[in-house]
C-alpha cells in the first residue's frame, strides 16, 4: 500500500514540470520535510499512518506547490533562450545568404544540428535541446515526403518500407519529450511544421514537388521563409524566457498557427491535396501535445 507521503510526492512530481535534476532535488527536499514532520508527530503520541496523514494536509495541495515552484524555475536563462533560438537562425540565415544552394553549407548545418541533439539528448534533455531536436527530425520528416515526388508505383513502395521506420523514430523522440513536458513536444514540432506549411505550398494542380516547382518556390518565397524562421525564433526565446505557463503556450502557438495561415493565404488556396493532407497532419501533430496537456490539466 502506496504511503500518503509517497502517494503525495508522486502527485507532487506528476505535476512539476522542470528539469528532472531539479524535479528530484525538491522533491528530494519535500520528503525530508514531510519525514522530519512526521517523526515529530510521531513523538507527540499518533500513530504512524495519522502523523504522515496530518503532515502531508499542512502542506496543501501538492498541484499548488508544482506551480508556484514551475514559475520559480521556468524562466530560463537569456543563454538558454538565445542557444533554443540559434537553430531557427541559422535557418534564416541560410535563405538570406543564398548558402541554401551550397551543399557544402548545408551539410556542415545538418552535421552541428545533428551533434548538438545528440550531446543535449545524452546530457539529460535541457531545455535548450528541443528546437535542436525539431531539427534533428527534419531530414527523417522531409525523406518521407520526398518519396511522393518518386514515379507512380515506386513512390507507394518505398513509402511502405520508409514510413513506418520513420514514424518508429519520430513517435520514440516525442513520447521521450512529453515525458519530461507535453509543452516541450511542441517545441520541439514547430520548425517542422513552418517547414511542412512551405512544403505544402509547392505544388498545385498534378503537380507536386517536381525539382523545377521546388527550386522556383523556394527562390520566390525566400524573404517569406526568413521571417517565418526569424518569427519563430523570437516565439522561442520568448517561451524560455516567460514564467507563466499559459504565456508560454500562447507564445508558442501563435507563431506557426500564423505562418501556416500565411502559407495558405499567399498560395490563395491552391494547393496540391498532397499539400493539404502535409499541412493538415503537421498542424494536428503540432498541436496535439498542447491539447494533451490540457486535457491533464483538466
Amino acid at each position: 500500500m502506496v504511503s500518503n507521503i509517497s502517494h503525495y510526492l508522486n502527485r507532487f512530481k506528476a505535476c512539476l514540470k522542470i528539469d528532472q535534476t531539479i524535479r528530484d532535488g525538491v522533491a528530494e527536499e519535500l520528503y525530508t520535510h514531510l519525514e522530519d514532520k512526521r517523526q515529530e508527530l510521531e513523538e507527540k503520541g499518533l500513530s504512524r499512518e495519522e502523523a504522515s496523514k496530518i503532515a502531508v494536509q499542512s502542506l496543501g495541495s501538492p498541484e499548488l506547490i508544482a506551480q508556484q515552484i514551475y514559475e520559480t524555475h521556468a524562466q530560463g536563462s537569456w543563454k538558454e533562450a538565445l542557444f533554443s533560438a540559434l537553430p531557427h537562425f541559422l535557418v534564416a540565415l541560410l535563405f538570406t545568404s543564398y548558402y541554401w544552394q551550397n551543399i557544402i553549407y548545408v551539410s556542415i548545418i545538418v552535421a552541428l544540428t545533428v551533434s548538438i541533439a545528440i550531446y543535449g539528448w545524452q546530457r539529460g534533455k535541457p531545455v535548450w535541446l528541443f528546437p535542436w531536436l525539431g531539427y534533428y527530425l527534419m531530414p527523417v520528416v522531409i525523406t518521407g515526403i520526398l518519396l511522393l515526388s518518386l514515379p507512380q508505383g515506386w513512390g507507394w513502395i518505398a513509402a511502405l518500407i520508409y514510413i513506418p521506420l520513420a514514424l518508429f523514430v519520430f513517435i520514440h523522440i516525442v513520447r521521450q519529450t512529453a515525458r519530461r513536458d507535453w509543452l516541450y513536444a511542441s517545441l520541439m514540432l514547430a520548425p517542422i511544421l513552418v517547414t511542412l506549411s512551405w512544403f505544402s505550398s509547392l505544388g498545385t494542380g498534378n503537380t507536386f514537388l517536381t525539382a523545377s516547382t521546388l527550386w522556383a518556390s523556394l527562390q520566390t518565397n525566400a524573404l517569406w521563409i526568413v521571417i517565418s524562421f526569424i518569427a519563430l525564433a523570437g516565439a522561442t526565446i520568448a517561451f524560455i524566457r516567460l514564467k507563466p505557463r499559459r504565456y508560454k503556450i500562447i507564445s508558442l502557438l501563435i507563431p506557426p498557427l500564423v505562418i501556416s495561415l500565411a502559407v495558405i493565404t499567399t498560395s490563395r488556396g491552391s494547393i496540391h491535396p498532397w499539400g493539404w493532407l502535409i499541412l493538415l497532419f503537421s498542424l494536428f501533430a503540432f498541436a496535439t501535445p498542447v491539447w494533451m496537456q490540457a486535457r491533464a490539466q483538466g
